[in-house]
């Protein structure tokens, strides 16, 4: 560990532990500062949260979650072939096959989600397409973060070391044997933590559709918290959001950790050398 950096000494570690102390500090008074300010503005009074008791606003927030989970359960899949797909493409041998490939996949990664997405909803009203706002957010989700996995696929493939590469070849397997039987499997520990990542991005990027009268999560917010009765309750049915994506982005995470946890494990088994032949007598035998 000293290979990279100097063991702080005893000054040292009382000046990290003095300045994390006063971070910590720092934040908690932001965070109570922010609580008061909410409690001066009347944030917290009962009759801008006592609609979440009701059954009918209950169901609202239900049918926007799964709006949500529904645009963003079909955009992962189709940004995972897309980004397979096209990191496929990106490592061909043929350059005709791997110029245009690179060309579309940083074309998209560069376009800004919201304009794909007014691109699509728009353009289809233009054009009388009959894409809906449901089709123009998953289009929108699938080619740009479709792209970043695209990125994301060959990082791993290509982090595999060359010499298992070149064994594969030498054993006279195809390239795409190769590929997929040899690099891929290993790579995908690699890939896992990044893929996962941006698989929470497009969750919270589903967000951005209400813009274009999709009604997720954040639409069905924005409705509740105009209501005149509840004292335009914006602030507080935010912070109800907010708490629904902390644990939607929170699931992800654990189940990228398990997942992760047990490929570690699967290659300690699998790695592990077989154990040498005894005889009778329990003698080793080689």
């Amino acid at each position: 560990m000293s290979t990279l950096y100097d063991v702080p000494g005893p000054r040292a570690k009382i000046r990290n532990r003095t300045l994390n102390v006063v971070v910590l500090l720092l934040v908690l008074g932001a965070v109570a500062w922010v609580i008061y300010r909410l409690n001066a503005t009347g944030q917290f009074e009962s009759r801008r949260w006592i609609q979440f008791q009701y059954t009918s606003i209950q169901n609202q927030l239900l049918d926007g979650l799964l709006a949500t989970l529904k645009a963003a359960g079909l955009a992962a899949v189709l940004a995972l072939l897309f980004g397979s797909v096209f990191a496929a493409a990106r490592i061909s041998d043929h350059k005709w096959v791997r110029v245009p490939a690179t060309l579309i996949v940083e074309l998209f990664r560069a376009v800004p989600l919201l304009i794909l997405m007014f691109f699509f909803y728009y353009g289809s009203l233009q054009f009388k397409l009959g894409l809906t706002p449901f089709w123009a957010v998953v289009l929108g989700l699938m080619l740009y973060n479709g792209s970043v996995l695209a990125e994301i696929f060959r990082a791993g493939i290509a982090a595999v070391p060359k010499g298992q590469r070149e064994a594969s070849y030498a054993l006279g397997l195809r390239k795409n044997q190769v590929v997929r039987l040899v690099l891929l499997p290993q790579a995908i520990s690699a890939m896992l933590p990044a893929i996962v990542s941006q698989l929470v991005v497009l969750l919270k990027d589903t967000a951005l559709g209400f813009i274009i009268t999709y009604p997720e999560l954040l639409y069905v917010g924005k409705q509740m918290g105009g209501r005149l009765n509840y004292g335009f309750p914006y602030i507080p049915t935010y912070i109800v959001i907010a708490i629904i994506y902390i644990g939607l982005c929170s699931l992800l995470s654990l189940l990228a950790r398990y997942l992760e946890g047990r490929s570690r494990r699967r290659r300690k088994v699998t790695g592990a050398p077989p154990p040498l032949p005894t005889t009778e007598t329990g003698e080793t035998t080689i």
